[in-house]
Protein backbone atom coordinates (compact mmCIF):
# COMPACT_ATOMS: atom_id res chain seq x y z
CA UNK A 1 0.00 0.00 0.00
CA UNK A 2 2.83 2.41 0.92
CA UNK A 3 4.55 1.65 -2.37
CA UNK A 4 1.37 2.40 -4.31
CA UNK A 5 0.78 5.72 -2.49
CA UNK A 6 4.30 7.04 -2.95
CA UNK A 7 3.90 8.06 -6.64
CA UNK A 8 0.54 9.71 -5.84
CA UNK A 9 2.02 11.71 -2.96
CA UNK A 10 5.00 12.68 -5.10
CA UNK A 11 2.69 13.82 -7.90
CA UNK A 12 0.59 15.90 -5.45
CA UNK A 13 3.69 17.52 -4.01
CA UNK A 14 4.96 18.34 -7.51
CA UNK A 15 1.58 19.85 -8.46
CA UNK A 16 1.49 21.91 -5.25
CA UNK A 17 5.03 23.10 -5.97
CA UNK A 18 4.11 24.03 -9.55
CA UNK A 19 0.99 25.94 -8.44
CA UNK A 20 2.98 27.79 -5.76
CA UNK A 21 5.75 28.64 -8.23
CA UNK A 22 3.27 29.93 -10.81
CA UNK A 23 1.56 32.12 -8.21
CA UNK A 24 4.91 33.41 -6.97
CA UNK A 25 6.06 34.25 -10.51
CA UNK A 26 2.80 36.13 -11.10
CA UNK A 27 3.13 38.02 -7.81
CA UNK A 28 6.78 39.08 -8.05
CA UNK A 29 7.32 39.33 -11.82
CA UNK A 30 4.38 39.14 -14.25
CA UNK A 31 1.97 41.33 -12.22
CA UNK A 32 4.50 44.09 -11.42
CA UNK A 33 5.64 44.24 -15.07
CA UNK A 34 2.02 44.49 -16.26
CA UNK A 35 1.23 47.25 -13.75
CA UNK A 36 4.43 49.11 -14.62
CA UNK A 37 3.51 49.06 -18.32
CA UNK A 38 0.01 50.42 -17.60
CA UNK A 39 1.36 53.26 -15.42
CA UNK A 40 4.14 54.29 -17.81
CA UNK A 41 1.68 54.31 -20.71
CA UNK A 42 -0.19 57.11 -18.85
CA UNK A 43 2.94 59.21 -18.39
CA UNK A 44 3.79 58.13 -14.85
CA UNK A 45 7.47 57.51 -14.21
CA UNK A 46 9.63 55.86 -11.60
CA UNK A 47 12.55 53.50 -11.23
CA UNK A 48 12.41 50.29 -13.28
CA UNK A 49 10.99 47.38 -11.32
CA UNK A 50 13.64 45.34 -9.55
CA UNK A 51 12.79 41.73 -8.83
CA UNK A 52 10.99 41.22 -5.52
CA UNK A 53 12.53 44.12 -3.55
CA UNK A 54 11.47 46.98 -5.83
CA UNK A 55 12.71 50.26 -4.30
CA UNK A 56 12.81 48.98 -0.72
CA UNK A 57 16.59 48.69 -0.45
CA UNK A 58 17.04 52.27 -1.68
CA UNK A 59 14.21 53.57 0.52
CA UNK A 60 15.65 51.97 3.67
CA UNK A 61 19.25 52.99 2.88
CA UNK A 62 18.31 56.62 2.19
CA UNK A 63 16.05 56.74 5.25
CA UNK A 64 18.73 55.38 7.57
CA UNK A 65 21.35 57.74 6.14
CA UNK A 66 19.11 60.80 6.52
CA UNK A 67 17.61 60.04 9.94
CA UNK A 68 20.58 61.11 12.14
CA UNK A 69 21.25 64.33 10.20
CA UNK A 70 20.45 67.73 11.67
CA UNK A 71 19.13 70.79 9.86
CA UNK A 72 18.34 74.46 10.36
CA UNK A 73 14.86 75.50 11.44
CA UNK A 74 14.54 77.40 8.16
CA UNK A 75 15.60 74.46 5.95
CA UNK A 76 13.26 72.60 3.62
CA UNK A 77 11.62 69.98 5.85
CA UNK A 78 10.32 67.44 3.26
CA UNK A 79 13.81 66.70 1.94
CA UNK A 80 14.71 65.50 5.43
CA UNK A 81 11.54 63.80 6.69
CA UNK A 82 10.63 62.15 3.35
CA UNK A 83 14.02 61.96 1.61
CA UNK A 84 13.34 59.04 -0.72
CA UNK A 85 10.00 60.40 -1.95
CA UNK A 86 11.48 63.88 -2.26
CA UNK A 87 14.27 62.49 -4.47
CA UNK A 88 11.85 60.48 -6.64
CA UNK A 89 9.60 63.49 -7.28
CA UNK A 90 12.61 65.70 -8.06
CA UNK A 91 13.80 63.09 -10.55
CA UNK A 92 10.52 61.98 -12.12
CA UNK A 93 8.04 64.77 -11.32
CA UNK A 94 4.76 64.72 -9.44
CA UNK A 95 3.34 62.02 -11.76
CA UNK A 96 5.58 59.33 -10.35
CA UNK A 97 5.55 56.07 -8.47
CA UNK A 98 7.79 53.98 -6.21
CA UNK A 99 8.05 50.23 -5.76
CA UNK A 100 7.02 48.91 -2.34
CA UNK A 101 8.36 45.44 -2.96
CA UNK A 102 6.43 44.11 -6.01
CA UNK A 103 3.66 46.73 -5.67
CA UNK A 104 3.82 50.16 -7.37
CA UNK A 105 2.66 53.09 -5.24
CA UNK A 106 1.67 56.25 -7.10
CA UNK A 107 2.76 59.47 -5.36
CA UNK A 108 -0.11 61.88 -4.64
CA UNK A 109 0.58 65.51 -3.71
CA UNK A 110 -2.42 67.22 -5.31
CA UNK A 111 -5.13 68.29 -2.80
CA UNK A 112 -8.00 67.63 -5.22
CA UNK A 113 -6.84 64.07 -5.77
CA UNK A 114 -6.46 63.63 -2.02
CA UNK A 115 -10.01 64.88 -1.58
CA UNK A 116 -11.33 62.26 -3.98
CA UNK A 117 -9.31 59.47 -2.38
CA UNK A 118 -10.22 60.32 1.22
CA UNK A 119 -13.93 60.88 0.59
CA UNK A 120 -14.51 57.72 -1.46
CA UNK A 121 -13.77 55.22 1.28
CA UNK A 122 -15.51 52.31 -0.46
CA UNK A 123 -13.24 52.70 -3.49
CA UNK A 124 -9.95 53.69 -1.85
CA UNK A 125 -9.09 51.60 1.19
CA UNK A 126 -6.03 50.64 3.20
CA UNK A 127 -3.57 48.53 1.22
CA UNK A 128 -3.12 44.85 2.07
CA UNK A 129 -2.88 44.26 5.84
CA UNK A 130 0.09 46.00 7.43
CA UNK A 131 1.34 43.62 10.15
CA UNK A 132 3.61 46.26 11.74
CA UNK A 133 0.86 48.86 11.95
CA UNK A 134 -1.79 46.43 13.17
CA UNK A 135 0.55 45.02 15.82
CA UNK A 136 1.21 48.44 17.35
CA UNK A 137 -1.99 50.36 16.68
CA UNK A 138 -4.82 48.05 15.63
CA UNK A 139 -8.50 48.86 15.87
CA UNK A 140 -10.47 51.35 13.81
CA UNK A 141 -7.43 52.49 11.83
CA UNK A 142 -7.19 49.19 9.95
CA UNK A 143 -10.85 48.22 9.60
CA UNK A 144 -12.92 48.60 6.45
CA UNK A 145 -16.53 48.51 5.26
CA UNK A 146 -19.28 47.32 7.65
CA UNK A 147 -16.97 46.45 10.55
CA UNK A 148 -15.36 49.89 10.37
CA UNK A 149 -18.80 51.57 10.29
CA UNK A 150 -19.97 49.58 13.34
CA UNK A 151 -16.84 50.35 15.37
CA UNK A 152 -16.88 54.02 14.37
CA UNK A 153 -20.51 54.35 15.47
CA UNK A 154 -19.77 52.73 18.85
CA UNK A 155 -16.59 54.73 19.46
CA UNK A 156 -18.08 58.09 18.41
CA UNK A 157 -19.90 58.37 21.73
CA UNK A 158 -16.60 58.26 23.63
CA UNK A 159 -15.32 61.30 21.75
CA UNK A 160 -18.51 63.36 21.83
CA UNK A 161 -17.70 66.92 22.88
CA UNK A 162 -19.88 66.71 26.00
CA UNK A 163 -17.97 63.60 27.12
CA UNK A 164 -14.64 65.29 26.46
CA UNK A 165 -15.64 68.21 28.68
CA UNK A 166 -15.91 65.77 31.58
CA UNK A 167 -12.30 64.74 31.04
CA UNK A 168 -10.93 68.27 31.58
CA UNK A 169 -10.23 67.66 35.33
CA UNK A 170 -8.21 64.50 34.59
CA UNK A 171 -6.21 66.31 31.91
CA UNK A 172 -5.58 69.18 34.34
CA UNK A 173 -4.18 66.79 36.98
CA UNK A 174 -1.68 65.33 34.49
CA UNK A 175 -0.62 68.78 33.29
CA UNK A 176 -0.28 70.01 36.89
CA UNK A 177 2.02 67.10 37.71
CA UNK A 178 4.33 67.98 34.81
CA UNK A 179 4.32 71.72 35.60
CA UNK A 180 5.10 70.89 39.24
CA UNK A 181 8.15 68.85 38.21
CA UNK A 182 9.41 71.71 36.02
CA UNK A 183 8.87 74.29 38.77
CA UNK A 184 10.80 72.12 41.25
CA UNK A 185 13.69 71.80 38.80
CA UNK A 186 13.84 75.51 38.00
CA UNK A 187 13.34 76.66 41.61
CA UNK A 188 16.26 74.53 42.77
CA UNK A 189 18.52 76.91 40.85
CA UNK A 190 18.63 80.68 41.08
CA UNK A 191 19.32 80.80 37.33
CA UNK A 192 17.15 79.60 34.44
CA UNK A 193 17.30 75.84 33.92
CA UNK A 194 17.90 73.81 30.76
CA UNK A 195 15.39 70.95 30.48
CA UNK A 196 14.84 68.47 27.68
CA UNK A 197 11.06 68.75 27.54
CA UNK A 198 10.50 65.87 25.12
CA UNK A 199 10.53 63.02 27.69
CA UNK A 200 8.22 65.04 29.94
CA UNK A 201 5.76 65.62 27.10
CA UNK A 202 5.79 61.92 26.21
CA UNK A 203 5.06 61.08 29.85
CA UNK A 204 2.35 63.75 29.98
CA UNK A 205 0.44 62.46 26.96
CA UNK A 206 0.78 58.87 28.19
CA UNK A 207 -0.49 59.88 31.62
CA UNK A 208 -3.43 61.84 30.16
CA UNK A 209 -4.57 58.95 27.97
CA UNK A 210 -4.10 56.58 30.93
CA UNK A 211 -6.33 58.68 33.21
CA UNK A 212 -8.95 59.47 30.56
CA UNK A 213 -9.04 55.98 29.03
CA UNK A 214 -8.85 53.78 32.12
CA UNK A 215 -9.50 56.00 35.12
CA UNK A 216 -8.20 54.27 38.23
CA UNK A 217 -6.15 51.83 36.11
CA UNK A 218 -3.85 54.54 34.80
CA UNK A 219 -0.76 53.01 36.43
CA UNK A 220 -1.24 49.98 34.18
CA UNK A 221 -1.86 52.39 31.38
CA UNK A 222 1.57 53.92 31.82
CA UNK A 223 3.07 50.48 31.27
CA UNK A 224 1.19 50.20 27.97
CA UNK A 225 2.63 53.54 26.85
CA UNK A 226 6.15 52.40 27.71
CA UNK A 227 5.71 49.17 25.77
CA UNK A 228 4.29 50.94 22.71
CA UNK A 229 7.30 53.26 22.66
CA UNK A 230 9.53 50.20 22.59
CA UNK A 231 7.51 48.79 19.69
CA UNK A 232 8.03 52.00 17.74
CA UNK A 233 11.80 51.76 18.19
CA UNK A 234 11.67 48.28 16.61
CA UNK A 235 9.86 49.52 13.50
CA UNK A 236 12.89 50.56 11.44
CA UNK A 237 14.52 47.20 12.10
CA UNK A 238 11.41 45.41 10.84
CA UNK A 239 10.60 47.68 7.89
CA UNK A 240 13.24 46.08 5.66
CA UNK A 241 11.40 42.73 5.83
CA UNK A 242 7.81 43.99 5.79
CA UNK A 243 7.17 43.29 2.08
CA UNK A 244 8.37 39.66 2.34
CA UNK A 245 5.50 37.15 2.76
CA UNK A 246 5.64 35.57 6.22
CA UNK A 247 8.40 37.95 7.42
CA UNK A 248 6.88 38.16 10.91
CA UNK A 249 7.57 34.45 11.48
CA UNK A 250 11.33 34.84 10.98
CA UNK A 251 13.05 34.18 14.35
CA UNK A 252 14.97 37.47 14.36
CA UNK A 253 15.78 39.24 17.62
CA UNK A 254 13.53 42.18 16.67
CA UNK A 255 10.63 39.85 15.78
CA UNK A 256 10.96 37.93 19.04
CA UNK A 257 11.02 41.12 21.08
CA UNK A 258 8.06 42.57 19.17
CA UNK A 259 6.03 39.44 19.91
CA UNK A 260 6.94 39.52 23.60
CA UNK A 261 5.97 43.20 23.94
CA UNK A 262 2.74 42.63 22.02
CA UNK A 263 1.80 39.72 24.31
CA UNK A 264 2.38 41.84 27.41
CA UNK A 265 0.25 44.70 26.04
CA UNK A 266 -2.54 42.26 25.17
CA UNK A 267 -2.35 40.73 28.66
CA UNK A 268 -2.51 44.07 30.49
CA UNK A 269 -5.38 45.34 28.35
CA UNK A 270 -7.32 42.11 28.59
CA UNK A 271 -7.08 42.23 32.37
CA UNK A 272 -8.36 45.82 32.47
CA UNK A 273 -11.23 45.13 30.05
CA UNK A 274 -12.29 41.91 31.80
CA UNK A 275 -12.26 43.67 35.17
CA UNK A 276 -14.46 46.44 33.77
CA UNK A 277 -16.78 43.89 32.16
CA UNK A 278 -17.28 42.08 35.47
CA UNK A 279 -17.99 45.42 37.19
CA UNK A 280 -20.67 46.17 34.60
CA UNK A 281 -22.23 42.73 35.15
CA UNK A 282 -22.40 43.46 38.90
CA UNK A 283 -24.19 46.71 38.15
CA UNK A 284 -21.43 48.90 39.54
CA UNK A 285 -21.12 52.55 38.50
CA UNK A 286 -18.88 52.71 35.46
CA UNK A 287 -16.12 55.29 35.25
CA UNK A 288 -16.87 58.12 32.84
CA UNK A 289 -13.66 57.42 30.92
CA UNK A 290 -13.06 56.32 27.33
CA UNK A 291 -13.17 52.62 28.14
CA UNK A 292 -16.34 52.91 30.20
CA UNK A 293 -18.11 54.99 27.55
CA UNK A 294 -16.93 52.62 24.82
CA UNK A 295 -18.18 49.51 26.63
CA UNK A 296 -21.54 51.09 27.51
CA UNK A 297 -21.98 52.18 23.89
CA UNK A 298 -21.11 48.67 22.77
CA UNK A 299 -23.74 47.09 25.05
CA UNK A 300 -26.32 49.60 23.78
CA UNK A 301 -25.51 48.78 20.14
CA UNK A 302 -25.84 45.02 20.78
CA UNK A 303 -29.22 45.52 22.49
CA UNK A 304 -30.51 47.76 19.69
CA UNK A 305 -29.45 45.28 17.01
CA UNK A 306 -30.53 42.25 19.00
CA UNK A 307 -27.39 40.45 17.89
CA UNK A 308 -24.11 40.12 19.79
CA UNK A 309 -22.23 39.83 16.50
CA UNK A 310 -23.26 43.41 15.65
CA UNK A 311 -21.18 44.77 18.52
CA UNK A 312 -17.54 44.51 19.49
CA UNK A 313 -15.91 41.46 21.01
CA UNK A 314 -13.44 41.64 23.91
CA UNK A 315 -10.61 41.32 21.37
CA UNK A 316 -12.12 44.20 19.38
CA UNK A 317 -12.26 46.39 22.50
CA UNK A 318 -8.61 45.55 23.26
CA UNK A 319 -7.60 46.58 19.73
CA UNK A 320 -9.43 49.89 20.09
CA UNK A 321 -7.70 50.48 23.43
CA UNK A 322 -4.33 50.02 21.70
CA UNK A 323 -5.39 52.71 19.24
CA UNK A 324 -6.53 55.01 22.10
CA UNK A 325 -3.06 54.78 23.55
CA UNK A 326 -1.00 55.18 20.44
CA UNK A 327 -3.00 57.92 18.74
CA UNK A 328 -3.87 59.68 21.99
CA UNK A 329 -0.31 59.93 23.22
CA UNK A 330 1.79 60.19 20.05
CA UNK A 331 -0.24 62.88 18.29
CA UNK A 332 -0.43 65.23 21.28
CA UNK A 333 3.17 64.87 22.44
CA UNK A 334 4.38 65.55 18.90
CA UNK A 335 2.17 68.61 18.50
CA UNK A 336 3.34 70.00 21.84
CA UNK A 337 7.05 69.41 21.33
CA UNK A 338 7.15 71.13 17.92
CA UNK A 339 5.02 73.98 19.29
CA UNK A 340 7.47 74.57 22.14
CA UNK A 341 10.40 74.41 19.71
CA UNK A 342 8.78 77.02 17.45
CA UNK A 343 7.75 79.29 20.32
CA UNK A 344 11.22 78.89 21.83
CA UNK A 345 12.67 80.20 18.57
CA UNK A 346 10.01 82.81 17.74
CA UNK A 347 9.74 84.79 20.96
CA UNK A 348 7.25 87.29 19.52
CA UNK A 349 4.69 84.52 18.99
CA UNK A 350 5.38 83.11 22.43
CA UNK A 351 4.68 86.56 23.92
CA UNK A 352 1.47 86.93 21.89
CA UNK A 353 0.24 83.48 22.94
CA UNK A 354 1.04 84.14 26.61
CA UNK A 355 -0.68 87.52 26.52
CA UNK A 356 -3.83 85.86 25.17
CA UNK A 357 -3.71 83.07 27.77
CA UNK A 358 -3.32 85.54 30.65
CA UNK A 359 -6.05 87.78 29.25
CA UNK A 360 -8.53 84.90 28.85
CA UNK A 361 -7.56 82.62 31.73
CA UNK A 362 -5.38 84.71 34.01
CA UNK A 363 -3.49 82.41 36.35
CA UNK A 364 -6.60 80.32 36.92
CA UNK A 365 -7.23 76.70 36.07
CA UNK A 366 -8.13 76.45 32.36
CA UNK A 367 -11.76 75.66 31.59
CA UNK A 368 -13.28 74.18 28.45
CA UNK A 369 -14.90 77.49 27.47
CA UNK A 370 -11.69 79.40 28.19
CA UNK A 371 -9.61 77.04 26.03
CA UNK A 372 -12.08 77.54 23.19
CA UNK A 373 -11.41 81.30 23.25
CA UNK A 374 -7.66 80.94 22.60
CA UNK A 375 -7.56 82.05 18.96
CA UNK A 376 -3.85 82.92 18.81
CA UNK A 377 -2.95 79.56 20.38
CA UNK A 378 -5.12 77.83 17.76
CA UNK A 379 -3.33 79.70 14.95
CA UNK A 380 0.02 78.61 16.38
CA UNK A 381 -1.10 74.97 16.60
CA UNK A 382 -2.40 74.98 13.03
CA UNK A 383 0.87 76.36 11.69
CA UNK A 384 2.81 73.74 13.66
CA UNK A 385 0.53 71.00 12.31
CA UNK A 386 1.14 72.31 8.79
CA UNK A 387 4.91 72.34 9.17
CA UNK A 388 5.21 69.20 11.31
CA UNK A 389 2.26 67.00 10.37
CA UNK A 390 2.14 64.06 12.82
CA UNK A 391 1.78 61.55 9.96
CA UNK A 392 3.61 62.92 6.87
CA UNK A 393 2.21 60.18 4.62
CA UNK A 394 -0.69 57.75 4.48
CA UNK A 395 -1.44 54.96 2.01
CA UNK A 396 -4.52 53.80 0.14
CA UNK A 397 -5.32 51.31 -2.62
CA UNK A 398 -8.23 51.12 -5.10
CA UNK A 399 -10.51 48.12 -4.63
CA UNK A 400 -11.01 47.97 -8.41
CA UNK A 401 -9.73 49.63 -11.56
CA UNK A 402 -10.76 53.26 -11.14
CA UNK A 403 -10.31 56.71 -12.69
CA UNK A 404 -8.51 59.22 -10.50
CA UNK A 405 -8.04 62.63 -12.07
CA UNK A 406 -6.57 61.94 -15.50
CA UNK A 407 -5.21 58.54 -14.43
CA UNK A 408 -6.71 55.08 -14.76
CA UNK A 409 -5.47 53.16 -11.72
CA UNK A 410 -5.49 49.39 -12.17
CA UNK A 411 -6.35 47.19 -9.23
CA UNK A 412 -3.04 46.23 -7.65
CA UNK A 413 -1.54 49.71 -7.87
CA UNK A 414 -1.40 51.57 -4.55
CA UNK A 415 -1.27 55.24 -3.53
CA UNK A 416 0.98 57.23 -1.21
CA UNK A 417 -0.62 60.48 -0.03
CA UNK A 418 2.39 62.68 0.71
CA UNK A 419 0.82 65.08 3.20
CA UNK A 420 4.23 66.29 4.39
CA UNK A 421 5.13 67.40 0.85
CA UNK A 422 1.74 69.02 0.19
CA UNK A 423 1.97 71.02 3.44
CA UNK A 424 5.24 72.51 2.13
CA UNK A 425 4.21 73.15 -1.46
CA UNK A 426 4.90 76.83 -2.36
CA UNK A 427 2.25 76.65 -5.11
CA UNK A 428 -0.34 76.07 -2.36
CA UNK A 429 1.05 78.06 0.58
CA UNK A 430 3.24 80.71 -1.08
CA UNK A 431 6.98 81.35 -1.28
CA UNK A 432 7.18 81.74 2.51
CA UNK A 433 6.15 78.08 2.94
CA UNK A 434 9.24 77.25 5.05
CA UNK A 435 8.63 80.16 7.42
CA UNK A 436 6.76 79.88 10.71
CA UNK A 437 3.81 82.23 10.13
CA UNK A 438 0.74 81.43 12.25
CA UNK A 439 -0.98 84.51 10.81
CA UNK A 440 -1.77 82.52 7.68
CA UNK A 441 -4.52 80.89 9.80
CA UNK A 442 -5.88 84.17 11.19
CA UNK A 443 -9.09 83.77 9.18
CA UNK A 444 -9.37 80.05 9.84
CA UNK A 445 -8.24 76.96 7.97
CA UNK A 446 -10.44 77.55 4.92
CA UNK A 447 -8.75 80.88 4.14
CA UNK A 448 -5.18 79.71 4.75
CA UNK A 449 -4.76 77.75 1.50
CA UNK A 450 -6.37 77.34 -1.89
CA UNK A 451 -8.22 74.17 -0.92
CA UNK A 452 -9.63 72.75 2.32
CA UNK A 453 -7.85 69.51 1.46
CA UNK A 454 -4.48 71.28 1.39
CA UNK A 455 -4.34 70.96 5.20
CA UNK A 456 -4.65 67.38 6.43
CA UNK A 457 -2.88 66.92 9.79
CA UNK A 458 -5.66 64.59 10.95
CA UNK A 459 -6.56 63.18 7.51
CA UNK A 460 -10.08 64.01 6.22
CA UNK A 461 -13.34 62.58 4.95
CA UNK A 462 -15.32 59.86 6.76
CA UNK A 463 -12.09 58.45 8.23
CA UNK A 464 -10.88 61.74 9.71
CA UNK A 465 -9.11 61.17 13.03
CA UNK A 466 -11.81 60.51 15.60
CA UNK A 467 -9.65 61.83 18.44
CA UNK A 468 -8.62 65.21 16.99
CA UNK A 469 -10.82 67.21 19.39
CA UNK A 470 -9.39 65.26 22.33
CA UNK A 471 -5.83 65.95 21.12
CA UNK A 472 -6.48 69.67 20.69
CA UNK A 473 -8.10 70.04 24.13
CA UNK A 474 -5.13 68.33 25.79
CA UNK A 475 -2.60 70.36 23.79
CA UNK A 476 -4.35 73.67 24.60
CA UNK A 477 -4.53 72.82 28.29
CA UNK A 478 -0.84 71.89 28.45
CA UNK A 479 0.40 74.90 26.46
CA UNK A 480 -1.80 77.34 28.39
CA UNK A 481 -0.43 76.09 31.71
CA UNK A 482 3.17 76.19 30.45
CA UNK A 483 2.70 79.78 29.29
CA UNK A 484 1.12 80.71 32.64
CA UNK A 485 4.18 79.45 34.51
CA UNK A 486 7.26 79.83 32.29
CA UNK A 487 9.09 81.82 29.68
CA UNK A 488 11.43 79.72 27.54
CA UNK A 489 13.86 79.77 24.66
CA UNK A 490 15.66 77.11 22.64
CA UNK A 491 18.89 75.94 24.20
CA UNK A 492 22.10 76.34 22.21
CA UNK A 493 22.43 72.55 22.53
CA UNK A 494 19.21 71.95 20.58
CA UNK A 495 19.71 69.96 17.37
CA UNK A 496 16.85 70.15 14.88
CA UNK A 497 16.21 66.69 13.48
CA UNK A 498 12.51 65.94 12.94
CA UNK A 499 11.99 62.43 11.62
CA UNK A 500 8.93 60.18 11.18
CA UNK A 501 8.89 56.86 13.02
CA UNK A 502 5.15 56.33 12.72
CA UNK A 503 4.82 59.95 13.87
CA UNK A 504 7.17 62.91 13.47
CA UNK A 505 9.57 63.01 16.42
CA UNK A 506 12.63 65.05 17.51
CA UNK A 507 15.58 62.68 17.17
CA UNK A 508 17.75 64.48 19.74
CA UNK A 509 15.13 65.73 22.16
CA UNK A 510 14.02 69.32 22.73
CA UNK A 511 16.22 71.13 25.31
CA UNK A 512 14.73 74.48 26.36
CA UNK A 513 15.91 77.13 28.82
CA UNK A 514 13.05 77.65 31.28
CA UNK A 515 12.48 80.82 33.34
CA UNK A 516 9.84 80.76 36.09
CA UNK A 517 7.26 83.53 36.00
Amino acid sequence: MDVELTPIITTILILVGVVFTVKLVKLVWLRPRRLEKLLRKQGLNGNPYRFFTGDMKDLIAITKAEQPKTMKLSDDIPSHILPFYHNIINQYGSRSFVWYGPSPRVNITDPELMKEILTKTSVFQKPRPDPIGETIVGGLLFLEDEKWATHRKIINSAFHLEKLKNMIPAIFISCSDMIGKWRDLVSSNSNPMEIDVWPYLEDLSGDVISRTAFGCSHEQGRRISELQKEQIKLVLQLLQFSFIPGWRYFPTKANRRMKAVTREIQSVLKGIVKQRERAMERGEIIHDDLLGILMESNVKEIKEQGNKKMGMSIDDVIEECKLFYFAGSETTSNLLVWTLVMLGKYQDWQARAREEVLQVLGKNQPTFDGLNQLKTVTMVFNEVLRMYAPAPLITRAPTKTVKLGSMILPEGAELTLLIGLMHHDPKIWGDDVNEFKPERFSQGISSAAKSQFSFLPFSAGPRVCIGQNFAMIEAKMALAMILQNFKFELSSSYMHAPFPIFTLQPQYGAPLILHRL
